[in-house]
């Protein structure tokens, strides 16, 4: 019998910058999600650094002071990682791998690890590899700062240009040959999609991590994988969902972050077309996240990205059962009510006057209000439904054709 090993979780630290545009409440609410991004790769933060700075310092990103206090650190407490929260540039990351003497990462390098580790089929992994090589083709010169030490000598003139000249070649030709994979895949996923006919489909979007794959499994009755981490799903699913005798097509697709990494939002654009060809979509949003409001914004930036912010969209504001606001001091007179105190039903009141009835609040993990949500996607997908197929009285028994031809 195999003893059950512990698994080892790798020692990390963060590393952010407090400036102008990022304040330090900002800067907080990133760290705490580079932290959680961490854990989901398999590290474990022990400390953070942050340092107020007009901009990042363009040689080692902070300033030489931190960047001791930041290697002592390191040494002292035999830490393997510094994970910066923002991208750094090929120059940086050499400079401060000399300083640190351990493994530099950058959000992008975190974000496309945990693509790497959670992609399943082909399709996902071939477009994780064409990102990670993006990332990796500018920053091919630090893999040989070996070569930089060995100066002058006979035979050592050159070799590293050389050899970094091959490899930025192979880079390329890899570049251009997952491309072309890709294409021919996208070719067979859109032959798929046409077999579908022409039944309506509904889209999850949504940020990472906000219960879009457990609402899919309550609503399909099917087994996505879902769990507490960022990015659990990678590969869009697509399930057949019927609400009273209603058939629909229902997809669940991957996560949006913010910062993501420009090569990720390329790479991926491909697997969102079932977001582009959707007839609607269902913006799931985790209303007990403090900053979910900036988490609505940053999925709206993406699917702007994706020329699809203009459809048919319901709000489905997740983890109602989870949402906890903020008591006021009604003793301090000074302490000013904002909306991190508000009750569930002031937040209702708030979307209901912004969206209307397109604002569902639910628990997907408890199941509460999902009727409501059923009968609400159930109306959107006949009306589309109707449009589609105006005489269909095996569906609409009740339906007076006659409005359409008036």
């Amino acid at each position: 019998m195999l003893e059950k090993k512990d698994i080892t979780l790798e020692k990390a630290v963060l590393i952010g910058v407090i400036t102008k545009e990022q304040d330090e409440v900002k800067s907080k609410e990133y760290l705490d999600e580079l932290e959680f991004l961490t854990y989901t790769a398999g590290g474990e933060v022990v400390k953070r650094f942050t340092q107020k700075m007009e901009m990042p310092n363009p040689k080692t990103f902070i300033g030489t002071g931190k960047m001791e206090d930041v290697r002592l650190y390191i040494e002292e407490n035999d830490i393997g990682t510094a994970i910066f929260d923002d991208e750094l540039s090929s120059a940086q990351e050499r400079n401060i791998s000399k300083i640190l003497n351990c493994k530099v990462l950058d959000r992008t390098n975190l974000i496309l690890d945990i693509f790497a580790q959670r992609a399943q089929t082909s399709y996902a992994r071939t477009q994780v590899e064409l990102a990670q090589c993006e990332y990796l083709l500018p920053r091919l010169r630090g893999m040989w700062t070996h070569l930089e030490r060995q100066k002058g000598g006979i035979g050592m003139r050159g070799p590293g240009e050389t050899e970094i000249e091959t490899d930025r070649r192979i880079v390329r030709d890899k570049i251009a040959l997952l491309k072309e994979r890709i294409k021919t895949i996208d070719k067979q996923m859109s032959v798929q999609r046409g077999n579908r006919g022409a039944m309506v489909r509904v889209a999850l979007v949504g940020y990472t991590n906000v219960g879009k794959s457990t609402l899919m499994n309550v609503i399909s009755k099917s087994e996505v994988f879902a769990e507490n981490k960022l990015f659990a799903t990678l590969d869009t699913t697509v399930r057949k969902v019927v609400i009273q005798n209603l058939p629909f097509l229902l997809s669940d697709t991957v996560g949006f972050i913010r910062k993501l990494p420009t090569q990720l939002v390329e790479s991926f654009k491909s697997t969102l077309d079932e977001v582009r060809e959707a007839d609607l979509l269902l913006h799931v949003v985790d209303i007990s996240h403090p900053n979910y409001e900036e988490h609505i914004d940053s999925v709206n930036k993406i699917l702007g990205e994706i020329k699809s912010a203009d459809k048919p969209t319901i709000m489905v504001f997740n983890k109602i059962d989870a949402y906890k606001p903020e008591k006021l001091d009604t003793d301090d007179l000074e302490t000013e009510k904002t909306t991190k105190h508000y009750t569930l039903e002031e937040w209702k009141s708030t979307w209901m006057s912004k969206v209307g009835n397109n604002a569902l609040f639910i628990s997907a993990i408890n199941k509460s209000n999902l009727e409501d949500f059923k009968k609400r996607v159930y109306d959107e997908v006949r009306e589309i439904h109707i449009t589609r197929f105006p005489y269909n009285k095996f569906l609409y028994p009740d339906y007076d054709a006659t409005i359409d031809s008036e």
